[in-house]
């Protein structure tokens, strides 16, 4: 098979993977862009909606290490990938939700799906991207995710514009209709290429093994970098239940915004992965100063530093969704793709789940806590950049 023929295919899986995951966008993005005040609708507290996103989003990528691992052992990456999706009904669920524990379980079993899903999609996408260049494919399949990461919000601005509480639970049995067309166009990506592994043919740097200890000693200092970095970067939740507890904005227009960071993430993903391919880790240092910023700017109560602290939320929703895992894809082995990507996510959402709660916590104390304590977490992220590039064995240029 020719290599143009074996490249158009490969653009092919990644299109249809982007499209699966604008649908899923649709309908966890959209509902995660209202959960905080939701929650706080049936009863929570601020470290109550911090912990909850903390835990939700922990649980959601711890689960990512057991399902990178058996999916590398059992080869059953689109299975983990169709698992995964199905659990988005736990989303249109939300509207039968009595009570904010009964929300809570709710989110946390989306994001289990979540962690079912990722690791298998993007050891699907790593094959396909090795093809058309590993930075522009995580970009290309992140632009077309943030269309539904848009379209979510959206239909709850309108939703609770029209009905104001009651929309709550429109906006979520809405979400019924993406699930189910997501299930389907994953079905056709699976039917087209039952075996995303042979579209990569080319040898990868790193020696392959058996197990976590065989991943490279750089891969793991750049997951700390992550960890720390991700630390401090607050949850929209939160941030959504400051604008609304604060009132600084009108309920409507709290999804709204999220749309907007959305918008930004997928206009900045392709050129984020650009940059990668060009620069490789270097195109992270930009996520440590642009989160501290964000953090310094979303949570005060004016109006125009907030939407300015949320258009840099989503510039650095941009590079994490992007670059951070093109990098996984060339710091691993082909063979242990799954796993390399689940360990990550694993760190990743722990990072989440200890920031989340403690800025849901400082929340309590006063927002200007917070802000310090995502700019410290930052600045060790900083430090250990500079670490990863010291003492990095290979270029930074992967």
């Amino acid at each position: 098979m020719s290599d143009v023929v074996t490249r158009r295919r490969a653009l092919n899986l990644i299109l249809l993977l982007g499209v699966v995951s604008l649908l899923g966008d649709i309908t966890y993005e959209g509902a995660r862009s209202i959960s905080g005040p939701y929650l706080a609708l049936l009863g929570a507290s601020a470290a109550a909606v911090g912990l909850v996103a903390g835990l939700g989003e922990f649980f959601g990528y711890a689960s990512r290490t057991v399902a990178g691992y058996l999916a590398d052992r059992l080869r059953s990456y689109w299975l983990f990938t169709f698992l995964g999706y199905a659990l988005l009904l736990a989303m249109p669920a939300l509207a039968l939700a009595g009570h904010w524990p009964a929300a809570a379980v709710l989110l946390t079993v989306e994001r289990l799906g979540k962690g079912l899903r990722t690791p298998a999609r993007d050891a699907i996408l790593s094959h396909a991207t090795a093809r058309v260049g590993r930075g522009f494919g995580f970009g290309l399949h992140e632009a077309i995710d943030q269309v539904g990461a848009i379209i979510g919000p959206l239909l709850f601005t309108l939703a609770i514009a029209v009905e104001g509480e009651r929309g709550y639970r429109l906006g979520f049995l809405m979400l019924l209709v993406p699930v189910a067309l997501a299930l389907l166009v994953l079905g056709t990506a699976w039917r087209r290429e039952p075996e995303p592994g042979r579209l990569e043919t080319r040898a990868v740097e790193v020696t392959a093994g058996s197990g976590w200890r065989n991943l490279p000693p750089v891969f793991w200092r750049y997951t700390v970098f992550s960890a720390l970095a991700v630390a401090g970067f607050a949850q929209f939740p939160l941030i959504a239940y400051h604008l609304g507890y604060r009132q600084v904005v009108a309920e409507p227009w709290i999804p709204l915004l999220y749309a907007v960071a959305m918008g930004v993430d997928g206009v900045v993903a392709i050129g984020a992965g650009l940059a990668y391919d060009r620069t490789g880790l270097a195109s992270l240092l930009l996520v440590p100063i642009l989160t501290a910023a964000a953090s310094a700017l979303a949570f005060t109560t004016a109006v125009l530093p907030v939407v300015a602290g949320i258009v840099l939320w989503g510039i650095v929703m941009g590079l994490v969704e992007t670059n951070m895992r093109a990098a996984v894809g060339d710091l691993s082995p082909r063979d242990m793709r799954g796993l390399a990507y689940g360990i990550f996510n694993t760190v990743f959402g722990l990072s989440w789940l200890v920031g989340g709660a403690a800025m849901g916590w400082l929340y309590r104390l006063g927002v200007s806590w917070v802000i310090l304590f995502a700019i410290a977490l930052e600045l060790l992220a900083l430090a250990s950049f500079l670490w990863l590039r010291i003492s990095a064995s290979r270029p930074l240029t992967v």
